[in-house]
This record gives structure tokens, C-alpha cells and sequence, in this order.
């Protein structure tokens, strides 16, 4: 797969890397991958650990493999949630995992990480037999999703879980009302951005539940992670925002009217009187869906 530019947005990367958890918004270096990355581990870190807690398993797994790890949050979050675990963290931008080997050193845990640097569409590295693989906004990115899917039924341990994430789509941070004198502006990138996402990524907002199955897994819960921080003064949310919102304009620039694209532009002039920095109503508003399958 190549780089085009997270949370996607948040489709951050176009290969086999997070996520998070995670999002693919237009054209960007590493470097603002990496802080959307991080800023969405900042922000969301609560709605994580609900997921990391939800998790339905019957033994705290020592093997863990997570797929398309991005900077590493589900990386920590998992070590942090299973502390006996080895995590073996895969994604194919090196500066990426260079920065998830950095915050595995200041955490006290790079013992405990094995870092796999590999394109699962290119093909799979060996990576052992473990009870839990994690893949979080990386499977819609796959080249033949389906074929993921079988690959990591192959390659659990008999009664291993695989715990999928995606996101909805690209967070809300306005309200709806906002800006002033272009009401409805976020709404509008966003359908543009939906509107690009049908042809460049199918297989973004999948029902992953029927796909698990017709690759063997026994479905054992589906849950929707619902994020709504309101009116938040949080420095990190206005960061947050302002990269999301940054890397979504390279890629819809194109598409939005000159009206949108200058109102857009005044919120992301840093200097400016109306900067996304100064908003004192900024939240975050997004959904997470988490499927956890087991091989039977």
C-alpha cells in the first residue's frame, strides 16, 4: 500500500497500521500522523480503556499482536490492561513505530514490546501464536479485507479472541450553529470527505460482525463506543481539533465552495481572531464500534 497521507481521520494511515485508533485525511508528512495519533490517545484515552476492560476474555492472554499500531496506542493500552502480556506491535511506517518504541522506553515496558515493521499487503511476517490480536481502524485499509480476516483466524491460538475497532468517521469539534457567518461549515466537510472515502475506501464503515463470521470466528460481542466531550477548554482538544481539521482540509480542499474554504481557513490561522485555539465551545463528538470474535 502506498501513503497518501486518519482519524483517517480518523483514517490516519493508508496501510496496515492504527490506528486508533485511528484515521486518512488528505496529504500529510509522518510527523502530522504521528501527533493526530497522539493527540487522539490523549483525548479519547478513557473510551480506550473501556474498550481494553470490555473485552471478553477467558484468560488474561500473554501473546498479543496488534495490527497497524500507528505511535502505539493500543500498544500501551493493552500492556497497561493484561500487565503479564508481550505485545508484538505491526505497522509499516517506521517513524511511527520509532515513536512507539520511544513512549514503550519512557513507560518502562520496551521488555515487553517486539516491534514488526511489515505491509500485510504484501505479506505477513511471523508472528508467533497469540491468544489476542487487536486491530484497530487498520482492516477498512486492507487491500482484501476478507483475506485479513482469514489470515488472522489462521493465526490465533485455538480459543483466541481478535478485537476489531473502527471509527465512524472523522470526529466533530464545532457545534452545529458554528462559525457564525458560515453555520453548518464541519457538516459540510464532512460529507465531502464521505463523499471521497466511498471510492478511495469501500470498505470504511463495514459490518464486520458478518465478515468475522464467513472467516470462521465465533462472534462473541458487539458494542458502540459513543464519545461526546462538550464545551471543553482542554488545551489537547483544541490541538486535537486543529490538526484533524488541518489534515481533512488537504484533503477536501478541492471539493468544498471558496465561501467554506476561507471560513475554514480562518479557523486554523493560529494568529487569528477566529483560530479553533481561541474557541472556548470546542468538544469532540465521534463513535467507535468494537467486535470481539474468538476462533473456535
Amino acid at each position: 500500500m502506498t501513503h497518501p497521507s486518519p482519524h483517517a481521520a480518523h483514517d490516519h494511515t493508508h496501510h496496515a497500521r492504527h490506528g486508533h485508533d485511528a484515521h486518512q485525511q488528505g496529504h500529510g508528512t509522518t510527523a502530522d500522523e504521528s501527533e493526530i495519533l497522539d493527540l487522539d490517545a490523549e483525548v479519547l484515552d478513557a473510551q480506550l480503556a473501556s474498550i481494553t476492560a470490555w473485552l471478553p476474555v477467558t484468560a488474561a492472554p500473554r501473546r498479543v499482536v496488534d495490527l497497524g499500531c500507528g505511535t502505539g496506542t493500543g500498544t500501551l493500552a493493552l500492556l497497561a490492561r493484561f500487565p503479564d502480556a508481550e505485545v508484538t506491535a505491526v505497522d509499516a511506517s517506521a517513524a511511527h513505530l520509532r515513536r512507539l518504541r520511544a513512549k514503550a522506553d519512557a513507560g518502562g515496558v520496551a521488555d515487553r514490546v517486539r516491534i514488526v515493521r511489515a505491509d500485510l499487503d504484501a505479506g505477513w511476517p511471523e508472528l508467533g501464536e497469540p491468544e489476542l490480536v487487536w486491530a484497530s481502524a487498520s482492516l477498512h485499509h486492507m487491500a482484501d479485507p476478507d483475506r485479513a480476516l482469514r489470515q488472522v483466524h489462521d493465526l490465533l491460538a485455538p480459543g483466541g479472541l481478535f478485537a476489531v475497532v473502527e471509527l465512524a468517521g472523522f470526529p466533530r469539534f464545532l457545534p452545529e450553529d458554528a462559525p457564525a457567518h458560515r453555520p453548518g461549515l464541519e457538516e459540510r466537510c464532512h460529507a465531502a470527505l464521505a463523499h471521497q472515502h466511498s471510492a478511495q475506501v469501500p470498505h470504511r464503515g463495514a459490518d464486520w460482525g458478518p465478515k468475522l463470521t464467513a472467516a470462521g470466528f465465533a462472534v462473541e460481542g458487539e458494542r458502540t463506543i459513543s464519545v461526546d466531550i462538550a464545551g471543553s477548554r482542554d488545551q489537547a482538544v483544541g490541538r486535537y481539533a486543529l490538526s484533524s481539521l488541518r489534515r481533512l482540509r488537504g484533503s477536501i480542499a478541492h471539493a468544498l465552495p471558496v465561501e467554506d474554504l476561507a471560513a475554514l481557513d480562518l479557523l486554523l490561522d493560529t494568529d487569528g481572531a477566529h483560530s479553533i485555539l481561541k474557541r472556548a465551545d470546542l468538544g469532540v463528538r465521534t463513535e467507535r464500534m468494537v467486535w470481539a470474535a474468538r476462533r473456535t
